[in-house]
């Protein structure tokens, strides 16, 4: 080993330990470490505990079960889990309390005093049935802590009493709210002999999506075991809303994967963007810094649970599970998060919310929450931007005024293909310019007909264009101008909820793919229909291809363009076949008025004015009036590649000589 080495390893040794060192956590940080791991040391053992006390009284469930002893049956089913002090509230009947606000009909079940479904009333499902965003389950909502006796208590399991206005809700019937009504339903678990008791307070006000919910701690200071934060686990199997309940694919219908991809966890720290886990896959994540909400998200519509105040969720744990063996229900997800929030012996009160509902981008912005940066509107700033500011504002306010959905398109596409005009006017010239000067193209073909005489024909062709006042440049800045246009919009259609089951011609649903012909069998990367809008946008494109390209000299340097450009609209029939039809009838619309707007350009644009441009040009270049302009750096770096081709050819054809 050679000195250099020897210094080399000293170095990346030294650094090492340096970084060991300025990484090492301070005597501060490692005692609250110790602290914590002793804390979940305690909370181990304590679950340990009470895993081997639920096993043993289970096994003597089991035993007086077998021996047909209902007495003592009866007297041993509390003791499955020992909840301490809790324990008489595992006794009772559980109701279900119903409250119409007009906007959704939420149902609440006593035990836990949890939210167990939740019906819009606006939307559908797919096959016309009623929209459940909240699908019953012994654990949607429940909280979970140790008491001071250790004590292992989840409130899943105790039977809440349902007051109103501190009345003891006995009604069976659902309660029914106007708008600007409101009503505070508290399902409390109160200890016997005592004045302390567990509270879930949900005020649901009328022709609302949102309900306020507190968890109210009265007396428990001394009863709930001192700790940083309780468990609050939340849970939900969301249905599938997109696609006929018994999975079949009607005429129209929606592929459950295009659903499922949209579905996921989303959350959102304090100051930060919002996160999520990956989308239409089985992910789980663990977030230990605070949260200000937690979202469970499909394609069209949500639950949100958030905190309010100065408030803030302390972490959580979340998991999304998408493989879900059941053939049985409708579910197409599975949600959970297991939420951290703050606690001490003094807290009376955490205050928190639910949203339930759809997920429309203007809806969703007034909150004024961030719950908006939830939607995938577009995979750059640009795009994003467009959509925020431009494609939604611009679609809700011909809402107003057009009340046919596919028509809103109509007038929305042209508006903004008027927009963009003047900035593509150039481009669309500048095709009409190459039309007129065919004949000089095709004499500089002939001129320079061998392959080592590519670069000189290209010089010949730029100069060409440059006395008909045509700048090649002027070719690109159409694509470049409207690729955030078409990737925004790309993004914007398949989360439009404006779109869902809005039916236009022969499309029943703007939000799927108008299928005209089902196969009864997958085409790999096609599908298995055919969708005749995009049917339509694919001719419209094929033909706008073989229009621009039929005067477009594609020799020399770039022989295979003219197969990519050909094999393009093939790529995007297969690609948007399953898309939303709303999406292609854009495409349609955009590409016809495209066409439209070329084919009067090049009528308009006369040959004439192009032939006294180039007489004028040779002129006074031949007069010597003409002043060179000054290159730019771009220009003279693609002169100095030219050169060095040039070289290259020459040197190429001396060795083939030799």
């Amino acid at each position: 080993m050679d000195k250099k080495s020897i210094i080399g390893l000293v170095l990346i040794f030294g650094i090492f330990v340096g970084y060991m060192w300025w990484v090492s956590p301070s005597a501060e940080e490692r005692a609250k470490m110790e602290a914590e791991r002793a804390r979940v040391m305690d909370s181990i053992v304590n679950a340990q505990r009470a895993a081997d006390s639920v096993a043993a009284a289970k096994a003597e469930l089991d035993s007086l079960a077998a021996a047909g002893d209902s007495t003592a049956l009866a007297a041993t089913a509390p003791k499955v889990q020992d909840m301490g002090v809790f324990n008489s509230l595992t006794q009772g009947e559980a109701r279900q309390i119903t409250v119409d606000n007009g906007k959704m009909a939420l149902t609440f079940n006593t035990l836990g005093g949890r939210v167990d479904r939740v019906v819009l009333a606006d939307y559908k499902t797919y096959d016309q049935k009623e929209l459940e965003l909240i699908t019953p389950g012994d654990d949607n909502l429940d909280l979970a802590f140790y008491t001071i006796d250790n004590r292992n208590v989840n409130t899943r399991l105790l039977n809440f009493q349902p007051y109103v206005g501190n009345q003891l809700w006995t009604s069976n019937e659902t309660m029914t709210l106007g708008e600007g009504d409101s009503v505070t339903i508290a399902f409390r678990a109160q200890l016997d002999s005592s004045e302390s008791y567990l509270e879930y307070a949900y005020t649901v006000h009328g022709d609302s999506y949102e309900v306020d919910f507190d968890i109210n701690f009265v007396g428990l200071g001394n009863v709930i075991r001192n700790t940083n934060y309780l468990d609050l686990n939340w849970h939900n199997r969301m249905n599938r809303q997109e696609m006929v309940s018994d999975g079949s694919r009607g005429k129209g219908s929606r592929n459950s994967d295009r659903e499922r991809y949209y579905s996921s966890i989303y959350y959102k720290p304090p100051k930060d963007n919002v996160e999520n886990l990956k989308m239409g896959s089985d992910d789980k994540e663990q977030v230990k810094t605070n949260l200000e909400w937690i979202a469970f998200k499909q394609q069209y519509f949500c639950a949100i649970i958030t905190v309010e105040g100065n408030q803030a969720f302390e972490n959580a744990d979340m998991a999304v599970n998408t493989n879900l063996n059941d053939t049985t229900h409708n579910y197409l997800t599975d949600m959970r998060a297991t939420i951290g929030i703050p606690y001490s012996p003094e807290t009376s009160q955490m205050k928190m919310g639910f949203y339930f509902g759809p997920t429309k981008f203007s809806d969703l912005k007034a909150m004024d929450r961030g719950f908006e940066k939830m939607l995938p509107l577009g995979w750059t700033v640009i795009s994003k931007s467009i959509s925020r500011w431009l494609i939604i504002p611009a679609f809700n306010f011909l809402e107003n005024f057009i009340k046919n959905y596919g028509l809103i398109i109509l007038v929305f596409t042209l508006l903004i293909r008027l927009v963009l005009l003047p900035l593509v006017y150039k481009s669309y010239k500048g095709g009409a310019i190459m039309r007129i000067l065919k004949p000089e193209m095709d004499a500089l073909n002939q001129k320079f007909p061998k392959q080592e005489q590519a670069m000189q024909k290209q010089q010949a062709m730029m100069a060409l264009q440059k006395r008909a006042g045509y700048s090649p440049m002027a070719g690109c800045l159409p694509v470049l101008i409207q690729m955030p246009f078409l990737t925004a919009m790309f993004m914007f259609f398949p989360i439009a909820i404006e779109l869902r089951q809005k039916s236009f011609l022969w499309c029943d649903d703007l939000s799927t793919y108008d299928s005209i012909l089902d196969f009864g069998f997958n085409i790999p990367l096609y599908g298995d229909h055919i969708s005749l809008f995009c049917l339509l946008m694919f001719g419209m494109q094929f033909f706008y291809t073989w229009y621009t390209m039929r005067n477009q000299n594609m020799s020399g340097g770039m022989p295979g363009m003219k197969f990519v450009m050909y094999f393009m609209p093939f790529m995007m029939l297969f690609i948007f076949n399953s898309q939303s039809a709303g999406l292609n009838l854009y495409y349609l619309i955009s590409l016809t008025f495209t066409m439209a707007t070329m084919m009067l350009i090049r009528r308009f644009t006369s040959e004439k004015k192009v032939r006294a441009h180039m007489a004028a040009y040779d002129q006074k270049h031949a007069n010597g009036k003409g002043k060179p302009k000054k290159k730019s750096g771009f220009a003279k770096r693609l002169e100095e590649l030219q050169k060095q081709a040039e070289q290259m050819q020459k040197m190429k054809e001396q060795q083939s000589r030799r």
